[in-house]
């Protein structure tokens, strides 16, 4: 969405609904903001998360061995009314007490961002809400300073089940990458790694869950882009190395299904703290950002895959190495939830960065919606279909 100019007539309370539906869980969360005088960024410490309500559709999915995007298009229209309902009853409040309403309007599975914009619509026009339409990746890009005190700028490490990029934050709206995925994102390559060794749904937390128990040192795995510059990613490789070698020692056993699990993870953690220590070399390195800001310079880590031990261990260690701190939301705040969804639509609504609500209305669901442009309006990562989200 375009920026506006700060409206000086909102209230110093702002309380926004958050809806959340771009993949297979259905979320919807109330917070309420203390805007502090002369001020224009929301603050962690002045922020009350009322409620923050999220049905996961693991189940639906389970037999498939991956997210069925019909299924999970159906499920959001039976639950999210009564999703909603539930997080509006445990905030306390009707409807008349909202400021706006934020939706997640892509990128996504576009079935499902059709049903929660087009909900989001409908309590907008219904209540006379602002309506505050969201890119899920600054959802995720934003979330840490929900809960952290996370002031700007930051470079953003966002790893999730569609997205592996690495993001300079100046701001809301103030989004600059550096580096992404050329292929799979990781959280897509540890699901199909997963199914790969038949570990089910949700693959990612089932293959950390086995990796604990298996000895990453005894398959020899690719580095993935090893002396290539830029801070991209590649995981193809990866998967590819690691069905090569459950294919040579088929049938497999426990002990080689927890080995290959962990080679996995303890690659892919390796493979991000790299290329995330070239994009700190592009900011200027150990001293910090080129901007001219306080040391330390900091690194945030957001989207699902972030609450993945090992990667984080990984990145905290490159920061201690480095001089950096590294800033992780809440576990429950990395997945999918409406509360990141509701607080990106707080910073926006407080800084004034919104739209009429007859302009947003005719907004149609995004598929692909990049949260910043490619380095030097280059187009890598997107294949035959053109740049990825």
């Amino acid at each position: 969405m375009s920026n506006c100019a700060p409206h000086d007539h909102l209230p110093e309370t702002l309380t926004v609904l958050g809806i959340e539906t771009s993949c297979d869980d259905t979320a919807a969360a109330v917070i309420r903001l203390e805007r502090q005088a002369g001020h224009d960024q929301p603050n962690a410490q002045h922020a009350n998360i009322l409620s923050n309500r999220v049905w996961s559709q693991h189940q639906d999915h389970q037999a498939f061995g991956g997210v069925v995007p019909e299924i999970a298009a159906r499920s959001h229209v039976e639950r999210l009314d009564g999703v909603i309902i539930a997080a509006m009853k445990e905030a306390g409040i009707g409807f008349n007490a909202l400021d706006g309403v934020a939706v997640t309007a892509g990128p996504g599975l576009v079935g499902g961002v059709l049903v929660g914009l087009t909900t989001a619509k409908a309590i907008a026009v219904s209540h006379n809400l602002k309506l505050i339409p969201l890119n899920h990746l600054e959802g995720h890009g934003l979330s840490v300073r929900m809960t952290e005190q996370a002031p700007f700028p930051y470079l953003l490490l966002l790893v999730s089940g569609g997205h592996t990029q690495l993001i300079h934050v100046g701001g809301v709206g103030d989004y600059n990458r550096l580096g992404t995925t050329i292929d799979d994102a990781v959280g897509e390559a540890f699901d199909k790694t997963a199914k790969l060794l038949g570990l089910g749904q949700p693959g990612g937390p089932i293959l950390e869950k086995i990796a604990q128990e298996g000895d990453p040192e005894r398959f020899p795995l690719p580095s993935p882009l090893k002396g290539r510059a830029g801070c991209d990613f590649s995981f193809s490789g990866l998967k590819t190395a690691i069905r090569t070698a459950a294919e040579k020692i088929s049938p497999l056993h426990k002990r080689d299904i927890a080995d290959l699990a962990a080679g996995f993870q303890h690659a892919a953690a390796q493979h991000l703290a790299r290329r995330t220590a070239r994009a700190m070399d592009m900011l200027g390195g150990k001293s910090g950002f080129k901007e001219n800001i306080s040391p330390p310079p900091r690194l945030v880590i957001a989207g699902g895959v972030a609450s993945n031990l090992e990667i984080r261990n990984a990145l905290s260690e490159l920061c201690h190495n480095r001089g950096w701190v590294s800033i992780v939301p809440p576990a429950k705040y990395c997945t999918d939830n409406g509360a990141m969804i509701a607080w990106a639509g707080l910073e926006r609504l407080a800084g004034g960065h919104f739209e009429p609500l007859e302009d947003c209305l005719s907004l149609a669901p995004r598929a692909r919606w990049p949260l910043a442009p490619p380095p030097n309006g280059g187009a890598f990562g997107g294949g035959r279909k053109g740049p990825k989200a």
